[in-house]
């Protein structure tokens, strides 16, 4: 958690290797076996951040941005042999996430207030964020809906936000998102 300009190359490439290359290992693990079975469901773990910006966040959405766009892709690629790509996409939930977030490995005094800023609101959100089993119940949805969607939104929050960023101007939808993380302008 910090501004893009604060996190290296390498810490980024860390957050990648386990959000998204990680889960491409995992998909080719477990494909051919889906595929000898003719059936299968691969349910990835996105977040309303796979489709929403977030300041202060830049690596991580790039990450949920990543395996989103991974997911969908896949889904096509694999819906001929019987198996479906997913994504459920939580908002804040009820974890540790904020406090075992990475710092920025290059912090820099211009940012240093504003980072601090969006630390406060991202820890508020999730403290009052959905429990834990919301996401679990998205996850049972997607493995056992007899007509799965390509994606699952955890939660009311998830699912407000999901509409907001469909259907709400680009001007507004960017002054909600300045005002959500108490950032000037």
């Amino acid at each position: 958690m910090g501004a893009a300009e604060e996190t290296s190359v390498e810490q980024a490439q860390g957050v990648f290797d386990t959000n998204v290359f990680g889960v491409m290992r995992m998909v080719n693990e477990v494909l051919p076996h889906m595929r000898a079975q003719r059936r299968g469901r691969i349910i990835n773990i996105s977040s309303v951040l796979g489709f929403l910006p977030q300041p202060y966040m830049a690596v991580y959405a790039a990450s949920k941005h990543a395996i989103e766009g991974y997911s969908e892709s896949l889904d096509h690629e694999v819906r001929d042999h019987g198996i479906r790509a997913l994504i459920v996409e939580p908002a804040y939930t009820r974890t540790g996430f904020e406090a075992n977030s990475a710092k920025p490995d290059t912090p820099l005094h211009a940012y240093a207030k504003q980072r601090l800023t969006v630390d406060r609101v991202m820890a508020e959100a999730i403290r009052d964020g959905d429990a834990p089993a919301v996401v679990a119940k998205a996850i049972v949805a997607a493995a056992t809906d007899a007509k799965p969607k390509l994606r699952y939104t955890a939660g009311p929050l998830a699912g407000r936000a999901r509409i907001l960023r469909r259907v709400a101007p680009a001007q507004v939808f960017d002054k909600q998102i300045r005002k959500m993380n108490k950032l000037a302008g």
